[in-house]
């Protein structure tokens, strides 16, 4: 018999662990290890990968977040912002990332701090900027920058079948996907072929298990201004009753005018809120300061009232009245126009765009990629060609993967009353009835729970990107959806 002491024991159970962290770590591409982050003194809590996975002349950039608890088991989540034609640096750095970043003077760059809600404490997450034009993904060729819902899922399963070949020792873990805003077309579509893929047998092969959408674009219909908004703005107290039964009245049957006419009603009780969280106040161009008709610019507000880590900030993602507009037009283009509100993202610019934060992250220069945008104007979005995501919906739940519908119920961009009823209209059983959800001893919103592990979630005070406005929340629910726990 050979009996060992316990404190040897214990220093051999760490070399152990030692030597299985460097065999884990071993596969991944050394050269896009991410050692340091200008505004950051810290240790990263994890390790950090960035670099392009390139093909058919597409330079499509990501930033990896190793799990921060346990990266052999714990599940791979692709992050997906959207626009279409937004970077998901913005989930990087205002909603779920690894740090929060603390207001700066110009010319300096921003304090970079722990973020203890960054979804990286329960997964590991791919920060993807799709499609390419966006961020920091590029090409030489502007053809390239021509594109569609059908294109952009092609082009991001052929990155995520090449990433898995970079980081092989991450192949057994569950992988899932997510997104908000536009990315409510970008994931069920990117699933739709990721499962197309697995059936014929496309290597390497994917363990894939599901998906989340928040406050999501999933159908015109559903989404639009008579099944989503006005019923919102109803409820929210933002129209009268009068209002209200006049777009009612108006709206029945075809008869445009009087429709349009008591719509423009409506929209006048709902110009000068913020679009994306009702809340929150709406922070406009300081130019336009001298508009009495205007809320007060975030200058004007002061300092003290919203600090940065509580995201003193808003800017569009997705489109309002989303159903209505036929004719492609990107946010950019809107913004360029005057017609977006609320749109400030200084920080994030400030920093992605320092040379010195690119090179730390292995993103090409501007003479190469270009200046990073939140949301770009060099893409073509040509073709809305997926259609409703319904059938889509449907058809991966039917198959056993697992999905998770949440919003922000204050969302007056994608208000949650659209998506509720496009989930409800799926018609499966109930089998969690409508009941809140708790967060750290509070009710955090609610839910309701169907058959083929379908879920609908509400997150009380939210706006259109959750888990800036909730982030103990966020972290709470998704922590425990992705470990198949009740919420």
């Amino acid at each position: 018999m050979v009996i060992i002491a316990m404190d040897k024991l214990f220093v051999l159970g760490i070399s152990f662990c030692i030597i299985l962290s460097s065999a884990f770590t071993e596969a991944a591409p050394k050269a896009s290890l991410v050692t340091s982050l200008p505004g950051f003194n810290g240790t990263f809590p994890s390790k950090h990968y960035s670099g392009y996975v390139s093909f058919n002349q597409k330079n499509l950039f990501y930033y990896f977040v190793v799990s921060e608890r346990s990266p052999l088991k714990d599940p791979v989540v692709l992050w997906l912002n959207g626009g279409p034609g937004c970077s998901s640096f913005d989930g990087f750095v205002y909603e779920h990332g690894p740090f929060n970043f603390q207001e700066h003077k110009k010319g300096t760059l921003p304090i970079l701090h722990l973020n203890p809600y960054s979804w990286s404490k329960v997964a590991s997450i791919i920060y993807l900027d799709s499609p390419c034009g966006v961020g920091f993904s590029y090409s030489q060729n502007a053809t390239k920058y021509i594109t569609g819902d059908l294109q952009t899922a092609a082009d991001t399963h052929t990155f995520i079948l090449k990433w898995f070949k970079l980081y092989p020792e991450f192949l057994d873990n569950p992988f899932y996907i997510s997104g908000e805003s536009y990315a409510g077309i970008y994931v069920p579509t990117l699933a739709a072929k990721i499962v197309k893929g697995l059936k014929i047998g496309v290597k390497p092969r994917i363990n894939f298990k599901g998906y989340t959408v928040g406050n999501g674009v999933a159908d015109n219909y559903f989404d639009s201004t008579l099944v989503a908004l006005v019923p919102f703005a109803h409820g929210m107290g933002l129209i009268s009753d009068d209002i209200y039964e006049e777009i009612q009245v108006g709206c029945s049957g075809n008869r445009i005018k009087p429709c349009l006419l008591a719509v423009r009603k409506g929209a006048k009780s709902l110009g000068d809120l913020n679009f994306y969280n009702i809340l929150e106040p709406c922070y406009h161009n300081p130019k336009e300061e001298g508009n009495t008709s205007l809320p007060l610019s975030f200058q004007q507000l002061g300092e003290s009232e919203r600090p940065l880590k509580v995201r003193k900030r808003m800017f569009g993602r997705a489109w309002p009245l989303w159903g209505q507009m036929k004719d492609g037009t990107l946010w950019p283009q809107l913004a360029y126009h005057g017609s977006v509100l609320c749109f400030n993202d200084e920080t994030a610019t400030a920093w992605l765009n320092d040379e010195r934060v690119r090179k730390a992250i292995h993103a090409k220069p501007k003479s190469i990629a270009g200046p990073w945008e939140l949301c770009t104007d060099r893409l073509n979005y040509s073709s809305y060609g997926a259609g409703s995501m319904l059938p889509y919906h449907k058809n991966l739940t039917l198959q056993g993967y697992r999905a998770l519908i949440y919003s922000g119920d204050h969302d007056m961009c994608v208000p949650f009353t659209g998506t509720q009823a496009w989930v409800r209209s799926l018609g499966y059983k109930i089998v969690d009835q409508w009941r809140p959800w708790i967060s750290n001893y509070q009710v955090a919103g609610y839910l309701q729970g169907y058959a083929n592990n379908l879920t609908f979630l509400t997150v009380k005070g939210a706006g259109h990107t959750v888990p800036e406005y909730k982030p103990r929340e966020s972290l709470d629910f998704y922590s425990r959806w992705l470990e198949g726990k009740p919420i």
